[in-house]
């Protein structure tokens, strides 16, 4: 029978040996004098990353590592984490520590206090050029098109065993786990602080896959997109109609109207256009509607160290 921890401390792991040593430096001492576990989840690295952390776990008896079967992606990856971690509260943070883990007893110190969710809220980013003006955007257009209020943060956060109960009840496959944390509700508040660096390697994520993030947060939590689609073809009818009275009301005036290609073609381009934005983003729904149906895992763990703690 596995004692429960106050704290369980979930890292997803992609090909990060060259920070590990590192990671395991900053979280003891951010740890000294609090009963908790760290669970690792090693989501399908191609370097040393399992070895490492198996090795760690070895001599630390806090440590689990979990590894996936192959490379699910982050949220997947930390839900498969969340599922295994047995603490009475559950932290997230990310293996590159941007996000600082000294946080951790100030947020604990919010849990003890009520607060079932203690979310690190950043006052400051260190992306820059085309990735920084895409985030900006992307907070903007998500806040403006979420069907209920989402404060925009990151996944680094401390929550109560209900919630992740709750959170892992849940089971649709398009985890954006930020959203899904305010959608549950509960009591939350923020910690706020500026974002570090990394602490070393480079960074998983490109400009397309945070494109795609991007996509799926949106379209997992709003249903404007396609009520967009419907006013834009409500107004474009409009204002065919009226093109088309003008047209009618120079006819009887009697006025003459250059006949030609140039009005067919770009009217004839511009609904096409619109017609396929429309149906992709049906197919964006639709899709997500498949892939649902299917009722696939969202993850598979191909082995967990120490074996035999469930």
């Amino acid at each position: 029978m596995r004692q429960i921890p106050d704290l369980s401390v979930v890292i997803p792991v992609f090909n990060e040996e060259e920070i590990l040593a590192g990671v395991f430096s900053r979280l003891e001492p951010a740890l000294e004098g609090i009963d908790y576990e760290l669970v690792f989840v090693n989501d399908g690295s191609s370097d040393r990353s399992s070895e490492i952390l198996e090795g760690y776990c070895r001599k630390n008896p806090r440590g689990r590592l979990i590894e996936l079967s192959r490379n699910f992606g982050q949220y997947l990856a930390v839900s498969a984490g969340l599922s295994r971690a047995v603490g009475k509260s559950v932290l997230v943070i990310d293996a590159d520590l941007q996000d600082p883990p000294e946080l951790i007893r100030e947020m604990i110190k919010k849990w003890n206090e009520g607060f079932q969710v203690v979310i690190g809220a950043r006052k400051s980013r260190t992306e820059s050029g085309l990735k920084k003006l895409g985030l900006q955007i992307f907070n903007k257009l998500f806040i403006w098109l979420c069907d209920f209020p989402i404060p925009v943060r990151g996944g680094f956060a401390l929550m109560d065993r209900k919630v992740v109960d709750q959170l892992l009840a849940l089971p649709e496959r398009h985890r954006y786990l930020p959203g899904l944390r305010s959608w549950v509700g509960f009591q939350q508040t923020e910690i706020w602080y500026d974002r570090a660096e990394r602490i070393g390697g480079e960074t998983k994520w490109s400009f397309y896959q945070l494109t795609l993030y991007a996509l799926d947060a949106i379209l997992s939590f709003s249903h404007k997109p396609l009520q967009l689609t419907w006013l834009a073809g409500l107004g474009i009818s409009a204002l065919c109609f009226i093109y088309g009275l003008v047209l009618i009301v120079l006819r009887i005036l009697g006025i003459g109207v250059v006949a030609g290609f140039t009005t067919v073609a770009v009217s004839l381009f511009f609904m096409g256009g619109v017609q396929l934005i429309a149906i992709g983003i049906l197919g964006e729904y639709l899709a997500r509607v498949y892939d649902e149906v299917k009722q696939r895992p969202l993850f598979i763990i191909q082995r967990e160290f120490p074996p035999g703690q469930e």
